[in-house]
């Protein structure tokens, strides 16, 4: 196996692998909190449920000039990437959320794919703008 050069990110169509990561831990500390709190504990292992299920389902796609999500195999929406303005991963050390600005709307979504392979298609190919 070729290790991954940023000028393969950048001109070939890459799709992240799934990571259940954030999912299992929304569901753990759902679990923990129903201990306290049963409904507040179990609604968040309710949305832990939902972000395994999102995780199964949808990929990101990069393609070279735009960010696509797709649902099994089905492209539900396209970003391009000469319409963003600004990204961002939050909290780097354990990364859950990543945030992207295009010039007319912004998106949050949760990491549920494999984050250091996000960030590196992400340098490979948006200039990050700071506000």
């Amino acid at each position: 196996m070729t290790p991954t050069t940023s000028k393969t990110l950048e001109f070939e169509t890459v799709e992240l692998a799934p990571s259940y990561a954030v999912a299992v831990a929304v569901m753990a500390i759902g679990l923990a909190v129903t201990f306290l709190q049963l409904i507040v504990g179990g609604v968040v292992a309710l949305f832990g449920v939902f972000l395994l299920v999102q995780t199964a389902l949808l990929r990101l796609r990069f393609t070279p000039t735009e960010l696509e999500v797709v649902r099994n195999g089905t492209l539900i929406r396209s970003f391009p990437y000469s319409e963003w303005s600004h990204w961002e991963i939050f909290w780097p050390p354990i990364p859950i959320l990543f945030y992207f600005r295009e010039v007319k709307s912004i998106h949050f979504l949760p990491i549920l794919f494999d984050p250091k392979m996000l960030k590196d298609c992400l340098v490979a190919r948006c200039q990050r703008l700071e506000a």
